[in-house]
Formats: structure tokens, sequence, C-alpha cells
């Protein structure tokens, strides 16, 4: 494929419509970087309001005869398509190190996650079938279907250029709608990747769109008349913006914004395996996730034990670059931030809780790390004694930044998991069934995890939050994803027996059935 990375040339990335790549005609282009380096490799367009018209022209123009494919038709490409990923894999997963700096396993599991949803579409003929009523009322039948709405827009975030767009195009395009995806400029070329394959699927062309660019390109898939739906993942101010401008314009959008997720451990809890989890899931991915552990919740007088242990973890972790083979001791735990300017913004949140009084027990900032001088890194920090008022706590830092907070109770945990405005995922560690089960009720979070950190639900499941992490009622993938890319149809018909021709005449009431 075009879009493999390791050439000393920076790569021109280019817009992707009709089944072609398309430069456009902005003469913007935007770096894209190796965050282990920090060397330029490529170019990527930023596409004018021109150039997006474009590529949304190429979707539109595929957007009937793809929604009149036969749904065996359909999802015999997405199984094709399932099939060149799974083969693949690697390839992808190498391109996502090169652009985010993930290390490969992270990547290769970003893909698999991915993965699940296009299997979910696979089986999607099963979602799509409508119902029947026979006689309703006397001679009358009563039918519905669900229909694809057309084109439709998906903005997607860095921290996972592949999985993120495959929560929401494979369920898309197997319901027989045309997409087009706005993927990060920072990691842009797993897109067009994924265009490559969905064409070697047999996917016809305009169907699978990419066009890449900046706040231009985003205004003018939320603009277009010709784009129906919007599905976007990022920070919940941006979730907002895209919320508002897309439904003033008709859109119906799913904008599942950013996150502050808490793991509260109860006394009672397996103080080891919390401390694994508290690690995994706070500096995999260099915290770049919004499903990452960002505060412990340390209930009761267990707080100076787990915080040793999950410190005693922490340090062993080796950061370094992440492409296989780029790191003397082998594959590292975890790889750098995907920009310097990210990885400055969150060394400073450091420096703020330090200034505001919490006590920091390991300091990513003195990193040595296995890679390039040049590289964004930051290690593994963990913060100790954080309080609700500092801002280490109020913003989304989104890095490997662990805040502890210390309650004295349970009840205490729940107030302050509650009181966040953020409310995408949260866990509890604990050995008490009845305290997990209180626990599931009380969190106004959408997704929750008993001894999981991580709690993203498997592809049947929905995956979105509560509170600032959604705008829009409908989450990604599984059957509300289906609904979202879908609308209902019923049809009443009554067909007229010519030997039992019911009575005519003019009756102007209200229709009642009978």
């Amino acid at each position: 494929m075009t879009t493999t990375p390791g050439t000393s040339t920076p790569r021109t990335i280019s817009h992707w419509a009709g089944g072609k790549p398309f430069e456009g005609s902005s003469d913007r282009w935007g770096e894209v970087t190796d965050p282990a380096t920090g060397s330029v490799t490529g170019r990527v367009a930023l596409a004018s309001r021109a150039d997006a018209d474009e590529v949304i022209a190429a979707a539109r123009g595929a957007a009937h005869e793809w929604g009149r494919t036969s749904l065996a038709r359909r999802v015999q490409i997405v199984f094709a398509f399932r099939e060149l990923l799974n083969a693949r894999r690697d390839e992808l997963a190498a391109l996502i190190t090169a652009e985010h700096g993930k290390v490969h396993s992270d990547a290769l599991g970003e893909v698999a996650r991915g993965q699940d949803v296009v299997e979910f579409a696979c089986g999607i003929a099963h979602l799509l079938k409508g119902s029947r009523t026979v006689n309703a009322a006397t001679g009358v039948d009563v039918h519905s279907s669900r229909e694809p709405l057309g084109v439709v827009g998906i903005i997607s975030p860095f921290n996972f250029p592949a999985m993120v767009p495959m929560w929401f195009f494979p369920v898309a395009i197997a319901a027989g709608n045309t997409v087009v995806l706005k993927p990060s400029e920072k990691d842009p070329s797993a897109a067009n990747w994924m265009a490559e394959l969905w064409q070697e699927a047999g996917l016809p062309d305009g169907v699978f769109n990419v066009l890449h660019g900046d706040k231009e390109a985003v205004d003018a898939v939320l603009d277009s008349p010709d784009v129906r739906s919007i599905s976007f993942v990022g920070s919940t101010p941006i979730a907002r913006y895209v919320y508002e401008r897309a439904a003033s314009h008709g859109k119906r959008v799913q904008a599942l914004g950013g996150a502050k997720n808490h793991m509260v451990v109860l006394p009672d809890a397996d103080l080891d395996l919390a401390a694994d989890a508290a690690v995994n899931a706070g500096y995999g991915s260099a915290g770049e996730r919004c499903m990452a552990i960002s505060v412990l919740v340390a209930v009761g007088d267990i707080a100076d034990d787990l915080v040793a242990r999950v410190a005693e973890r922490t340090r062993t972790l080796v950061i370094g670059a992440g492409a296989v083979g780029a790191c003397p001791a082998g594959e590292p735990d975890m790889g750098p931030l995907v920009t310097r300017a990210h990885r400055d913004r969150v060394a400073s949140f450091v420096e703020s809780g330090e200034r505001a009084g919490a006590a920091v027990v390991v300091d990513g900032r003195d990193v040595d790390a296995q890679g390039d001088t040049d590289g964004f890194w930051l290690g593994p920090t963990l913060l100790d004694r954080v309080t609700p008022d500092m801002e280490v706590y109020t913003e989304e830092v989104f890095g490997p930044l662990l805040s502890v907070v210390r309650v004295d109770d349970y009840d205490a945990a729940i107030d302050l998991v509650n009181a966040n405005p953020y409310g995408n995922g949260t866990a509890v560690f604990t050995n008490d069934g009845g305290a997990a089960r209180r626990f599931e009720s009380d969190v106004s979070v959408g997704m929750v995890g008993v001894n999981v950190p991580i709690p993203v639900p498997v592809a049947y499941y929905s995956f979105g939050g509560w509170k600032d992490s959604l705008y829009g009622d409908t989450h990604a993938h599984g059957v509300e994803g289906v609904h979202f890319f879908t609308r209902g149809k019923v049809v009443t018909s009554r067909w007229i027996d010519p030997a039992n021709r019911p009575e005519g005449g003019l009756e102007l009431g209200f229709p009642r059935n009978a």
C-alpha cells in the first residue's frame, strides 16, 4: 500500500474520494510526525470547503445505488473486509505506532477491538429485519422496515485512528449508507489504508471516502445538507460544538466527549490486583484513552498501602519507541505522547498539581526513555493526595498521569464520582458482591467495571457515557448504532378483494381501527 511508513522522504497523504486519492485544490498542508523521534514523516492535505464538497459529492453519488444493493451483497463485502483486515492487521498496527506512538502490541489490540465491530456488522441482517402485522384492522396489513440515511459523517480523534472509526463505519456501510470519514490530522494514514482495504474487499467507489483537514473540513461536513448524520469522538468542548452545529442543520448526532474515569478501591479489595489494574489502565497507551483511569479513589485506611504498590509497579515500566525492533530492551510498556505540544501540556498538569499541594510519588518528567532524545517523552507519573479543587483533577489530562484521591468511606467515593461533570467510565474493585451491585446502581456513569478497570463494552453492546461525556442520545455500535444509521418506515396497506369489496362512501372522521 502507498501509505507504508519508513521512507526518509515525507509522504503526501491525500484525501480519498470516489475510489482514488484526491489531492484537492487547497494549498494548506499539515505535518505528520513520528512521536518517537520528533521527525516529520508526512504531510497531510488540509481541505478547503471546496475540497470537502468534492469528497461529500463522491459519497452522495454512490448513496442511492449502495442503499439499493442487496443486504446479502453488502454483508459479503463487509465479511471480505473483515478477512483482509485480519490477514493484514500488522500493517495497520505499524501505521498506528508510526504516527500515534503507542507500542505495537497496543496498536494490535486497537485493531482487534475495531474488528469486533466489523464482525458484529457481518450479522447485521438480523437487526435490519422489519415486522409485519396481518389484519391490524379489517383487511388492513401493517409492516415496518429500516432504511439507510444516505451519506453519514464520522469525525474521529487521534488516540484511536483505527478503532474509533471502526465503531461507526462497519455498521453504517452494512446498513446501506455511504461514509465521509474525517480522521485526526495528527495520525491520518490509517484512514487511507482502510479506504484501500475496502476497495480491495469489493466496496463500490464512493461508499467509503476520507476527508483530511482541520476545523474548515469539520465545519464543511457539519454544514453540508447532503450529510445526514454525524458520529464524533473527542473532547467535551468540541463534542458540544459538533452537536450544536450539526443539530442546527437538522442532522442526527452522536457526539462522544471527554472523560475523568475514577477507579474506586474498597478496603476489602485485593490490593495487588487493584494496583496492577491501576497501572495498566492509567498508563497504557500513555494515558491517551478516553477510558483510561485517571483518578484512583482509595477508600478508608488502605491508601498508603495501595499507593506504595502502584508506585512500585510504575517504577518498573520501560518507556521507549513502540515500533517493532526499535527499542533495545524489547517492546516497551509505553511509548511517547502524540505531539510535543501535548507532551508539554500533560507535564504542565504535573507542575500544577505539585504547586497545589499534591505529593509527586513518581515523576515522569525525569523519564529515561529507550528512544531518540527528540521524541515526545513523558514517563508514568503518580500524584498522591490530590483534591477535587485542583486543576489536575478538574481538567481532562489525557496523559500518563494517575491522581490518587483519598476518601473516608463508600458514600464519599460515590459522591466524588457523581459530582464530576463527566460520566464516561468508572470501576470498582472489591470482593464484596453486595457492594459491587450497589455501586452499579449508585454511580451516574455510562460504563461501569466491577474488578475490570477499562469497561469498554463488547461490540454487541453500545459504547457511550453520560453527562458531559455524551451529546445526543445514542451510543456507538451495538443495537443503538444500527438504529442510529437507519430510519424507520411503516407501511399501512389494504388490497381490495373484488369478491368482498368493502362499502365506499365519504367519511371525514379520523380513521379508526376495527
